[in-house]
């Protein structure tokens, strides 16, 4: 699926999202909600609602799940954050693996010369630790995740703070992430942006979103390099 005819540019760098675009974290998110809703002692949510909840960072995750449980008006959602910041620390590699392909495109952009990045709405530190744990420290030229005091996908604000860091324009840039929120922040940021139909969205919802690209296997993204 190809909305549009931005390929064949001088690209030098391709930022991804972390969840369910370079790794599988679904098990490590659902387990840490579920712990946190058993303290709690409130019913659990199976995994499909934890697929359909993750995308816009911690917080969104534990009051959907709320929610989902009947706390409509969100009255524990204060002793849900810190249950879940626990468990989470602990348990945010947990079950975590690289998707298929992966491994050998990063390392293929970076033999090209791309600079490779992660900006997810995970927060920051355990977004640290989930990427350094499967790719190793020095994979990434930059890894930024959720902290306090500035603002989440699709807000575009941290991917400019990237290519800043990077010393590059934002035409230069792929971003590659497999959310409607992926999508609106590579809208937000008006670069080229790739869905992958392997994460926690469809294809459809991708396509409904208005992303540019879809790609099946991660390396069809070096068609557009």
């Amino acid at each position: 699926y190809i909305q549009t005819a931005k390929v064949a540019k001088n690209y030098k760098a391709v930022i991804f999202d972390l969840d369910g675009t370079l790794t599988d974290t679904l098990d490590s998110l659902w387990y840490s909600v579920n712990e946190t809703l058993k303290q709690l002692g409130v019913k659990m949510i199976s995994r499909e609602q934890c697929r359909g909840f993750v995308g816009d960072g911690a917080r969104c995750l534990v009051e959907r799940a709320l929610r989902a449980t009947g706390d409509v008006e969100l009255e524990r959602i204060e002793d849900a954050m810190q249950i879940f910041g626990r468990v989470f620390s602990e348990k945010c590699t947990y079950h975590v693996a690289p998707y298929e392909g992966i491994l050998s495109l990063l390392e293929e952009l970076k033999s090209r010369g791309l600079a490779i990045a992660v900006f997810t709405n995970k927060p920051h530190q355990q977004a640290v630790d989930v990427v350094e744990s499967i790719f190793g420290r020095g994979m990434f030229d930059e890894i930024r995740g959720q902290r306090d005091g500035f603002p989440k996908k699709p807000d575009p604000a941290g991917l400019f703070e990237i290519t800043k860091d990077l010393g590059i324009k934002k035409d230069e840039v792929i971003y590659v992430g497999d959310s409607e929120v992926d999508v609106q922040t590579g809208k937000n940021a008006q670069v080229l942006t790739v869905g992958v139909n392997w994460g926690f969205r469809s294809k459809e919802i991708l396509e409904r979103s208005g992303v540019d690209v879809t790609i099946d296997h991660a390396d069809e993204l070096l068609r557009f390099l």
